[in-house]
């Protein structure tokens, strides 16, 4: 794992996820193993039949000077064609987004975790810190009442 979007299941409800191949320059797979990745406002769009990942943004690899790339330069998502249409037909329902969840790599070759997501409204985000914070208790309690 190089980078993960923390705030995204925290902000999104995901409801399926995808793994998908990233088409990058040699200056941005360098500053990806540097760790150089942030997520803010980083969304995937559909444009003529292909997956496109907008505003991911990649820190210049500082020894490539003046052959850098563009930060935030949308970058072309590898999935297959089937895989394509279906993220495409679910993600036009209203209210749903496409959302990067991690960066990584597998075999040498970068990967996305990508995330059909509905965002959270603030009242659910408090229902879902209580659910976890009762979760939490509950679990300590079996583990106490085990000990004795």
């Amino acid at each position: 794992m190089v980078a993960r979007h923390r705030k995204a299941r925290r902000e999104y409800e995901v409801l399926d996820s995808w793994e998908a191949g990233l088409v990058l320059k040699g200056t941005e797979v360098k500053s990806i193993r540097a760790g150089n990745v942030a997520f803010r406002d980083a969304h995937a769009r559909a444009e003529s039949g292909e997956l496109w990942l907008h505003n991911l943004h990649i820190a210049p690899y500082d020894p490539a000077n003046r052959w850098n790339h563009d930060e935030t330069r949308a970058r072309k998502l590898l999935l297959r064609r089937d895989q394509i249409r279906r993220i495409v037909a679910r993600s036009e329902e209203k209210g749903l987004a496409l959302v990067p969840l991690d960066v990584y790599f597998r075999g040498g070759r970068a990967k996305v975790t990508l995330a059909l997501c509905r965002g959270r409204k603030h009242r659910d985000r408090r229902e879902e810190l209580k659910r976890r914070t009762m979760r939490r208790e509950a679990e300590r309690a079996m583990r106490s009442a085990g000990r004795r």
